[in-house]
C-alpha cells in the first residue's frame, strides 16, 4: 500500500511564507495551536473540511496539496541524488522524500538546480568536441521538450477548453464521420477562405504539411494516409479557431523559452486535432464497448495505433473518465521522446528507464503486440502492452522511423482490456519485476543492471562474479 500524503510540511511551509504564527493560523481554521502543531509534524490528519478553510483562507487551488505532484516531485529528487556526484553524502531515500513532503518549492528548486547542471556539463562536452572539430559554435542548452511535458502531466493530459472547441466544431459543422475529410475542406474553405491543396512529395520539399497565411493556402503531402490527412486537416483547424486557449496554455510559466510555447502550441494544436477526430463521447463510449481495443477503434475513427494511444491518455473528464494509463515513446536507441502518466507510474527525467520494460523489447517482434505483467519495488503491479509504430515516409529512397510505443495500467484495470484476455492476472510467477532506472532500484540481483544502486554503494571482489557485475554475492 502507498504512503499516506504527508501534508504537515508544507502546510508548515506556506503558514510561515504567509506570515501566520502557529496561534494566528489555529484560530483562523477553528482548531486549537496544539492540534495544528500535530497536523504540521504529520501527527494528525489534513481533513477535507480543514483543506476547504485553508483554501478559503489562502485563496488556494487545492491541487497545491495534491499527493500526485508531490509523490512525482519526490521521485524527480531521488532521481536527482542518485547521481554518483552525491555518493559521498550518504543521503538516504527517506530523508529525499521528506524534504520533498516538507518544501515542495524547494525540492523542485533543488530539481530545476540539477537540470541546469546537466545542461551546462552537456553543453560543455558538446562544445569541447566541436572547438575540437570545427571550432565555435553557439550551444543552446535549453530544453523545451522537458518544459512542455511537465505542462501536460501537471494538467493530466487534459484540456477541456480544447475538448469543448472541438465538439463545437463538430456542432457548427454538422461533421460526417464517414466524410470527414471532405467536410473538413469544405469547412476551411467557408469560415476561413482557406484552400486545401494534395501536392507531389517532391513538391512539398520534405514537409507533410505546408501552411502559407498569406495565400491562404494548405498544402498536404501525397504520401499522408486519409487519417493522417484529417489529422493535418484538423490542426489548422486548431490554429485558426482555438487562439484564446492555446495562448492561455502557452503562457503558462512553465514555459519559459520562445521555443517552449511554440512546441506547446503544437503539442496543443496535436491535441485539438486528435479531439476532432475522436471526439470525446463517442470515443469513451467506443474505448468501453471494444474493451480498448486500439486497432479497432484505430478502424473506427480513421486513426493510427500511436494517434489512437495518445487519445486515450486524454479521457480524464470528471465523471466520464477512462482507464488512467500511462504510455511512452522510445526509438531505437532507448530515447524515450513522449511520455505521459495518469496511472502513478514515474519516468526518469535525467536518465534511461529499466531495460525490462516491454517498451524496449518490442523491437524484436515488429509489428506484434507484446504484453507484460510488472512490478515496481513498491509492489505496484501495472500491465503494459507495447508495439512498434512506423512514421508514414515517402518513396523507395525515403528513411523508415521505427519507434516503440508503449500503453500500460494498474493490474486493477486491466481486466477492462481486451488484452488481459487469457492472461492470469493474479499470477505470481508471470510477474516481471521491474524499476524505474538502475540508481533507482533497489532489485541488487536484477542480471541487467547497468549502475549500481544508490542505496548500495559499489563493493568489488575480483575473486567472486555474481548475475551483473554491481550484483554483490554473500560470502561463505
Amino acid at each position: 500500500m502507498p504512503d499516506a500524503p504527508r501534508l504537515g510540511g508544507k502546510l508548515r511551509a506556506m503558514r510561515r511564507r504567509e506570515g501566520f504564527t502557529q496561534t494566528e493560523l489555529a484560530q483562523r481554521l477553528g482548531v486549537s495551536p496544539s492540534y495544528l502543531n500535530l497536523i504540521e509534524h504529520d501527527k494528525r490528519p489534513l481533513t477535507a473540511q480543514l483543506l476547504i478553510r485553508l483554501s478559503e483562507t489562502f485563496h488556494l487551488d487545492l491541487k497545491h496539496f495534491s499527493s500526485d505532484a508531490d509523490a512525482r516531485v519526490a521521485a524527480d529528487l531521488l532521481e536527482v541524488f542518485g547521481d554518483p556526484l552525491f555518493e559521498p553524502h550518504d543521503l538516504q531515500a527517506a530523508e529525499v522524500r521528506e524534504l520533498a513532503g516538507s518544501s515542495l518549492a524547494l525540492a523542485r528548486a533543488v530539481v530545476a538546480l540539477y537540470g541546469a547542471y546537466r545542461r551546462a556539463r552537456e553543453a560543455a562536452d558538446t562544445l569541447t568536441s566541436r572547438l575540437s572539430q570545427d571550432g565555435p559554435s553557439a550551444i543552446d542548452s535549453r530544453l523545451p521538450t522537458e518544459e512542455v511535458a511537465d505542462l501536460i502531466q501537471r494538467n493530466m493530459n487534459f484540456f477541456p477548453e480544447l475538448e469543448d472547441g472541438a465538439a463545437e466544431i463538430w456542432r457548427e459543422t454538422s461533421l460526417n464521420a464517414t466524410n470527414l475529410y471532405d467536410d473538413l475542406v469544405l469547412y476551411l474553405e467557408r469560415a476561413h477562405r482557406v484552400r486545401v491543396q494534395v501536392e507531389r512529395a517532391a513538391a512539398m520539399g520534405g514537409a507533410l504539411r505546408r501552411y502559407d497565411p498569406e495565400r491562404k493556402i494548405l498544402a498536404l503531402s501525397e504520401v499522408l494516409r486519409r487519417g493522417s490527412r484529417n489529422f493535418q486537416l484538423a490542426f489548422q483547424v486548431g490554429l485558426l479557431t482555438q487562439g484564446p486557449a492555446i495562448d492561455k496554455y502557452a503562457r503558462d510559466p512553465l514555459l519559459t523559452s520562445g521555443e517552449s510555447r511554440a512546441l506547446a502550441r503544437v503539442a496543443l494544436a496535436n491535441y485539438f486535432a486528435a479531439a476532432v477526430l475522436m471526439p470525446y463521447e463517442p470515443f469513451v463510449e467506443s474505448a468501453r464497448l471494444e474493451r480498448y481495443d486500439l486497432e479497432l477503434l484505430g478502424h473506427r475513427f480513421r486513426a493510427s495505433f500511436e494517434q489512437v494511444a495518445h487519445r486515450l491518455t486524454t479521457l480524464r473528464r470528471p465523471g466520464a473518465e477512462g482507464v488512467p494509463f500511462h504510455m511512452v515513446r522510445i526509438d531505437i536507441a532507448g530515447n524515450i521522446s513522449k511520455h505521459f502518466s495518469a496511472s502513478g507510474l514515474r519516468f526518469a527525467r535525467f536518465s534511461g528507464a529499466c531495460p525490462r520494460w516491454n517498451v524496449f523489447t518490442a523491437f524484436l517482434t515488429p509489428g506484434m503486440l507484446r504484453t507484460q505483467l510488472s512490478q515496481m519495488p513498491d509492489g505496484t503491479t501495472y500491465f503494459w502492452l507495447a508495439r512498434t509504430v512506423r512514421k508514414e515516409g515517402g518513396g523507395y529512397h525515403a528513411p523508415r522511423t521505427v519507434h516503440a510505443l508503449a500503453l500500460g495500467c494498474e493490474v486493477a484495470h486491466a481486466k477492462k482490456l481486451v488484452y488481459a484476455d487469457g492472461v492470469d492476472l493474479s499470477s505470481r510467477e508471470a510477474v516481471v519485476p521491474v524499476g524505474l532506472t538502475c540508481r533507482l532500484c533497489e532489485r541488487i540481483d536484477c542480471e541487467q543492471r547497468a549502475f549500481p544502486p544508490l542505496q548500495h554503494p559499489l563493493k568489488v571482489n575480483e575473486n567472486v562474479r555474481g548475475v551483473s557485475f554491481y550484483a554483490p554475492v554473500p560470502e561463505r
